[in-house]
């Protein structure tokens, strides 16, 4: 993206940073000219908020289109509305998505595909092995395409330095000529980045002790479903409080989470015995929200899912495998029946994702040696 407008969305209370580029999306066979927000969680607004991997999806489908054909309708939302003609276009759904990655990356102030060439490039140059040569190509040919002649941030030079210096006498270069890189240009190449050269050593940046304010990984995204059977290769579904996965709560085995959290819901033994004996996790809740609620039950419910949560991923390591495979991933939880357990396309709180993400960090903490007494406190 050559601009950054800045924007933001706020999700329960937290601005998140972000930027907008115009895309047309395709709905219904009219091209609407919109603007797709790109956030740094790893989110992207195209009339309705995606992960990564979906973006990629909507891509590939040709709702967020990249192809503008030849007579077909166009609109600008009630501003304008047109038939393309003699339509033209560089952008490709791979392009656009190394754009959009390179945004995310720019966001969380971590170094986009440009920075990383330039970083391979200072390598080259200070030991000029073909080895350093060949990565910093690589690293060159994974800048997009559109933004590649921004490289060196100059208009004048454009990147022919960088694509001679990548190339190496004999090589080809990418798109400024078809014969081979002479000696001389070579050398002129090695003279303009000496001339140019970058400080390798900057004023420190502020950064926290502890680590990164933002996560590395994509956010993931975890739709509302109604899992009947467990899987064998289950994925992210098995995050799902509903994935049928038994929990032992106080010698009691109820078949999931999502059973257990409404059976203790209820402050009456026979509505409790129902629930814990319904067939499907939505039965529960319809007998849960016939029963009598217990006592001060929404001022403790954030903590009885999370011993739930604790308890289902402690009795079953191979889920917990997967919950760990998220990574760092903010985790946006769907629930179709509570804004206050669900992200629901930011419009709720998303509590559920955020204790999976408690948990998580716990499961990770175990891995790391940091063994958790009965208490409060670490030994």
């Amino acid at each position: 993206m050559i601009s950054n407008p800045i924007t933001y969305r706020t999700a329960d209370g937290v601005r998140i940073p972000g930027t907008w580029r115009h895309a047309f999306i395709c709905n219904g066979g009219t091209y609407f000219l919109t603007d797709l927000g790109i956030y740094a969680d790893g989110l992207i607004d195209c009339w309705g908020l995606v992960t990564l991997d979906e973006f990629e999806q909507k891509l590939r489908s040709g709702w967020v289109a990249t192809g503008l054909p030849e007579g077909a309708e166009a609109s600008a939302h009630g501003l304008a509305s047109w038939r393309f003609a003699e339509p033209h276009t560089r952008i490709t759904p791979e392009l656009l998505l190394a754009e959009v990655r390179d945004t995310i990356e720019e966001l969380n102030g971590r170094p986009d595909s440009t920075a990383r060439c330039l970083a391979a490039v200072d390598v080259f140059l200070a030991d000029r092995t073909e080895e350093n040569r060949a990565a910093a190509r690589t690293a060159y040919l994974a800048v997009p395409e559109t933004q590649r002649h921004y490289a060196l941030g100059d208009m004048d030079h454009k990147d022919w330095p960088l694509q001679v210096l990548v190339a190496g006498p004999g090589g080809t270069l990418e798109d400024w000529s078809d014969e081979a890189v002479s000696q001389e240009e070579y050398e002129e190449a090695v003279a303009y980045f000496e001339e140019h050269a970058r400080p390798t050593a900057g004023p420190r940046s502020r950064v926290p002790s502890d680590g990164p304010v933002t996560p590395h990984a994509a956010a993931v995204h975890l739709s509302h479903s109604y899992p009947r059977r467990r899987l064998d290769e289950p994925g992210k579904v098995a995050l799902r409080s509903d994935y049928p996965a038994p929990v032992d709560i106080h010698g009691v085995t109820y078949a999931s989470v999502a059973q257990a959290y409404w059976a203790l819901s209820v402050d009456d033994s026979a509505a409790h015995a129902a629930i814990a004996a319904a067939d499907t996790s939505y039965a529960a809740r319809e007998l849960a929200a016939a029963g009598p609620r217990r006592e001060g039950w929404e001022r403790a419910r954030s903590a009885v899912m999370t011993m739930l949560l604790r308890a289902k991923y402690a009795q079953h390591p191979d889920l917990a495998e997967v919950l760990l495979a998220t990574e760092d991933a903010t985790l946006l939880y769907d629930d179709a029946d509570s804004s206050f357990w669900g992200d629901n396309a930011g419009r709720g709180r998303n509590w559920t994702g955020r204790l999976l993400e408690l948990v998580r960090s716990e499961l990770h903490a175990q891995r790391t040696g940091i063994v958790w007494g009965t208490g409060s406190s670490a030994r």
